[in-house]
């Protein structure tokens, strides 16, 4: 560890490590709320929910914001892994993407033909309004 009040931290995806390093602290989202951990967090196995994770980068480093798929976290002495289906940093987020996915998932949840898949659409909606939110847009 880099100065002793760091944590090691890993994000991956089946296709690649989305990022490792040291960080002070992290959010995240689990099935049954947020959580936090710092240096010297108890041992822990949490299933995530899709939704934003952010972390505290080590020396007084930038806050990191990503937007991940469920998966698994898990931390045991001072490293801490996120093992999630697909990883997003705000930065890689196509804004006008998010937002035309959010009013395509409202649209059609809110004229829901005979043939929609409600979860789906539901799914969809939570997905882009993660996205928005990750980046600060509407």
């Amino acid at each position: 560890m880099a100065d002793g009040k760091t944590l090691e931290f890993e994000i991956m995806t089946p296709q690649k490590r989305v990022f490792k390093g040291e960080v002070e602290s992290l959010i995240a989202e689990a099935t049954d709320g947020s959580f936090g951990v710092l240096l010297d967090h108890a041992p822990l196995l949490s299933a995530i929910k899709f939704g934003i994770v952010r972390l505290k980068e080590a020396g007084g480093g930038a806050e990191k914001v990503f937007v991940t798929s469920d998966g698994f976290f898990e931390v045991n002495d001072n490293r801490a892994s996120l093992l999630v289906d697909t990883a997003e940093t705000k930065e890689e987020i196509d804004i006008a993407r998010a937002k035309a996915a959010k009013d395509r998932a409202e649209q059609r949840l809110n004229n829901p033909a005979e043939s929609i898949d409600i979860e789906r659409a539901r799914a969809a909606l939570m997905r882009a309004l993660m996205r928005l939110q990750a980046t600060g847009s509407k």
